[in-house]
């Protein structure tokens, strides 16, 4: 008696997303470290020279890491408010932070205690940065203004009130000591040049603006605000490129690859989006647990940087390619690999005699009811919930299966009206995907073979009968418009492709006979 054959699940190509180059590159991280603040994250910024610790701004403290630590190396905490932005010099050895209470604060990154204290802005100091020269601080604040500090003298230096909301964010030229660029919730991103009194460039955002951002070459600026990321061309003059719209929630902070070639939006909608900063298309994206208020990448992408409103700090680190190798080398050194392919290349001999261990078959329930011909309980089973709506091939190929035996009108015949709806249900919802429909055509033309005689008896049913018609009509209606496309388009190519000429060699072009033939054909007289 032959065995039993499973029934056979046909395999569809999965539609997953397109593998680049870009794919490989920022999925090659590895799990996130997550360390818990005191308070939602509103600041990162990492250090211009090596080992590249990073600054991480919560509440009334700024802490900070080093590169794969994960306690802070050194914190600073003398702050009688909450700590807004704190920002690395470019040689890394002070560092600048506003507050709450409208004090700015200079350190010492080998110290604890504050060098200097600017005082002068009236409320919440929300922007500091380091002048490319290194003597010099900008500061932004919600009393709308904008001030440069010196530093050795601990004094005010220039005041600009331009601004008519509060000044949320900004950043300096590292070109030029004298050009920085701030922006406020009053939708407006200017330029400043510290030679003269007033801003040189202003450019409208549209939105609240929370990030602004220079490329290296400082000719283009991004700014952030609202849903939008938008691109301004500096050299001609506040020229907006580009205007972004990516993501569903407030856009809170920017940054840029290593290489310039990239751009990172992170949003409240707790995606971050990475830019291809040739044609500014969306060519990764990160997911995180929560809304994200900062963002900071190392330099050569090393780690990803990202806080959260729930006061959690996530790391991301790059896989290295001695980790990957040393992975691979544990899995090859696995015993049970050995002993899994032991035998498999042996080759019998001619004298020895081969003893075949039996396979156990571990058969789905479907198979088992299948094969004691409990048709009508296959088909139930193969109807069920999580088979359904998650694996309906598997109910399809049990209904091709009981059609290729001759029993599928028995399978469908006798059910109630729970079980006829239910599989009506199923029909309709997979009728016009194209893998599936000439086995449910087959089998909805069968239930109305069988059921038509209990038509107007359940309105439940005819309500489905109904929505199965218009389906059905719609969905040939729909067919017949695609032919008339389809033959549109062949008129269109035909037209649009050259005429050739095959060449017929040894034909005669005017008479069509072979080169030397003689003509059978009478001469045809003219009479005039």
């Amino acid at each position: 008696m032959a065995s039993f054959k499973p029934t056979k699940i046909q395999v569809y190509p999965k539609l997953g997303e397109k593998v680049t180059q870009d794919t490989l590159y920022w999925k090659n991280y590895k799990a996130p470290v997550q360390i818990k603040e005191f308070g939602a994250v509103t600041s990162i910024d990492f250090s211009p020279v090596t080992p590249h610790n990073f600054a991480v701004t919560a509440f009334t403290r700024i802490h900070i890491y080093g590169p794969f630590s994960q306690e802070p190396v050194k914190s600073f905490t003398r702050f009688k408010d909450t700590a807004y932005c704190g920002r690395f010099r470019s040689d890394g050895q002070l560092l600048v932070a506003g507050c709450e209470d409208s004090v700015v604060r200079l350190f010492d990154v080998s110290g604890k205690v504050a060098l200097r204290l600017f005082k002068g802005h009236t409320k919440a100091v929300h922007l500091t940065d380091f002048t490319s020269d290194r003597y010099q601080i900008l500061t932004g604040s919600d009393d709308y203004t904008c001030r440069l500090w010196d530093i050795p003298n601990a004094t005010e230096l220039t005041t600009y009130r331009e601004h008519t909301d509060y000044i949320r964010c900004g950043v300096t030229s590292k070109l030029n000591r004298d050009l920085f660029i701030t922006g406020s919730y009053d939708h407006t991103v200017k330029l400043f040049d510290a030679r003269v009194e007033k801003s040189v460039i202003t450019m409208d955002h549209g939105q609240p603006v929370e990030s602004v951002l220079l490329y290296p070459s400082e000719g283009l600026l991004v700014s952030a605000g609202g849903r939008h990321v938008k691109v301004w061309d500096l050299l001609k003059g506040g020229q907006p490129l580009v205007s972004l719209k990516n993501h569903h929630k407030t856009v809170t902070s920017l940054a840029l690859s290593s290489n310039g070639q990239r751009l990172l939006s992170a949003s409240l909608d707790r995606h971050v989006k990475v830019y291809n900063t040739t044609n500014y298309k969306v060519v990764h994206n990160f997911d995180y647990a929560a809304s994200i208020l900062s963002l900071g990448l190392a330099p050569d992408d090393e780690s990803i940087v990202v806080g959260m409103t729930n006061s959690i700090l996530s790391i991301k680190h790059r896989k290295k390619q001695e980790d990957s190798k040393e992975i691979a080398g544990q899995q090859r050194r696995r015993p049970s690999y050995r002993v899994f392919v032991k035998g498999k290349n042996y080759v019998p001999k001619q004298d020895d005699y081969l003893v075949c261990k039996p396979v156990k078959e571990h058969l789905a329930k479907y198979d088992k009811q299948l094969r004691t011909f409990d048709v009508s309980k296959a088909l139930d089973t193969a109807l069920g919930t999580y088979i359904r709506f998650r694996k309906p091939e598997i109910t399809v190929a049990v209904i091709k299966e009981l059609d290729r035996r001759g029993t599928l009108k028995n399978a469908l015949a006798g059910r109630d009206e729970r079980g006829l709806s239910q599989l009506l249900n199923f029909i309709i919802g997979n009728l016009v995907d194209a893998r599936f429909t000439p086995v449910l055509v087959t089998a909805a033309e069968m239930i109305l073979d069988i059921y038509k005689s209990v038509i107007g008896q359940s309105p439940v049913v005819d309500r489905q009968l109904l929505r199965l018609q218009d389906l059905v009509e719609r969905e040939i209606d729909f067919q017949k418009e695609l032919l008339e496309v389809l033959g549109m388009l062949d008129t269109m190519f035909a037209s649009s492709l050259p005429r050739k000429e095959v060449p017929c060699s040894g034909i005669g072009r005017s008479n069509g006979l072979t080169q030397g033939e003689p003509s059978t054909s009478k001469p045809q007289l003219q009479v005039t």
